[in-house]
């Protein structure tokens, strides 16, 4: 199903409208309004929150600026309830006059008649779309008692003609900066656990190198340049090791090393090719693919050394772990059919879900909180990035430019990280 329009009186309302295929097992009706005073404010704060709420698929919302509510009311709950709303939102925004806004907002649980509190978030208006995604968090916690993902940030690859540029945006794609624009392939990005690095494969000089750029700065450094291939880099948890691949001693393999590129030391070994290393959440275990079976499957090995063990065995094709913070599941892709498509396991059992009904999905990642995975996909003719939820049932649309865009992977939950 698609959204119902974001109250399209203005296109900067419009262009907030959220397109989502499928309908949740259970949604929560929430109503929210304009904040007072929104008007003429750089960013329309209660058109992200709904939006954001609405992609995740949990949350229907409903229309509340007739009723001119902010977070000083005293809407009596059991008409709200009569609504079919379950919970209500109002708030307001006042700029202050060294510049930055003073926003405030109160969250009502109609369906307990309960008054959650007031809550309130002083920014700079380069901020205001993070707070809207703060909001939406909140809002998301409160009600599910989960925590949300809005206000983290997603990166990805985009090529337009010759130019490759590796972007960072909010988690609904907006709000991108280019963090590399190269006339050289760009590949493999890879988050550092605290959100302020990325590591990429760059083919800047004709040679794939391993690099690390911090995204404040812009200042880079080369991590893994040995003879042969350096790829896949991924961090570890802890944010103290790096596991790469490369062919510095013949065959693709499996190496960590520090990540200042010290103390490498060979992980894997075998005559085929192992690559595209993904870490456990408790950083024990290394998760990798290999065609060592004669085809592509996904194994995993202990950090401290021994045999590696075979994970996946359904299907011929099985490429890209990536592992949920939470420990609890495994999304990679696998080959259905001729197609490739975005595949859930759960660890504890080893069961496993077909995800997306599309064709040429790449590149899963879970977002921090373990509840959606963003993949790339082709839909519709064209290249886009997707979310969807863990059961399949809710698949989102992002915005990004109209270019050919790959490799996403969803960084950390970083509370007031510097973006």
């Amino acid at each position: 199903m698609a959204a119902a329009g974001l109250w399209t009186t203005s296109p900067a309302w419009a262009q907030f409208r959220v397109e989502i295929a499928g309908v949740g097992a259970t949604q929560i009706p929430v109503a929210i309004g304009r904040f007072k005073g929104e008007e003429g404010v750089p960013q329309p704060i209660a058109s992200i929150v709904i939006a954001d709420l609405q992609r995740c698929g949990l949350f229907k919302t409903l229309d509340a600026s007739a009723d001119k509510l902010d977070e000083t009311s005293r809407p009596v709950l059991t008409d709200w309830r009569g609504k079919g709303a379950d919970a209500l939102l109002a708030g307001s925004i006042l700029p202050l006059a060294d510049g930055r806004f003073d926003i405030r907002y109160r969250l009502w649980d109609a369906a307990r008649n309960k008054d959650l509190g007031v809550q309130s978030l002083v920014v700079p208006a380069a901020d205001l779309r993070l707070a809207a995604h703060r909001i939406a968090d909140d809002i998301y916690e409160k009600l599910t008692g989960d925590k949300g993902a809005f206000a983290t940030r997603i990166a990805y690859v985009a090529k337009t003609g010759r130019r490759y540029v590796l972007w960072v945006a909010d988690s609904d794609g907006k709000g991108e900066r280019d963090a590399l624009t190269s006339n050289e392939p760009i590949i493999s990005p890879a988050w550092s656990p605290d959100g302020g690095k990325l590591a990429y494969v760059s083919f800047e000089g004709g040679k794939a190198k391993v690099m690390s750029q911090e995204l404040t700065t812009g200042r880079r450094r080369v991590l893994a340049s040995f003879k042969g291939t350096n790829s896949a880099p991924a961090w570890s948890p802890d944010g103290k090791q790096m596991a790469v691949t490369l062919s510095r001693d013949g065959g693709s393999q499996l190496f960590v090393m520090g990540i200042d590129g010290d103390n490498v030391r060979r992980l894997t070994q075998s005559g085929g090719i192992d690559t595209e290393a993904a870490w456990s959440a408790d950083g024990s275990t290394v998760y990798f693919v290999s065609d060592r079976g004669g085809s592509p499957q996904i194994y995993k090995t202990p950090l401290s050394g021994g045999s590696a063990q075979r994970v996946t065995f359904n299907g011929p094709y099985n490429i890209s772990p990536a592992l949920s913070p939470d420990g609890r599941w495994m999304t990679f892709i696998g080959q259905v059919n001729g197609g490739y498509k975005v595949h859930l396991m759960e660890l504890a059992s080893g069961a496993v879900r077909v995800l997306t009904d599309t064709r040429d999905d790449e590149s899963p990642s879970f977002a921090p909180n373990s509840k959606q995975i963003i993949y790339a996909t082709r839909n519709q003719g064209r290249d886009v990035l997707m979310t969807t939820s863990l059961d399949g049932r809710i698949k989102a649309s992002l915005a990004t430019p109209q270019a050919d865009v790959r490799e996403p992977v969803w960084g950390p939950d970083i509370v007031g990280a510097k973006r």
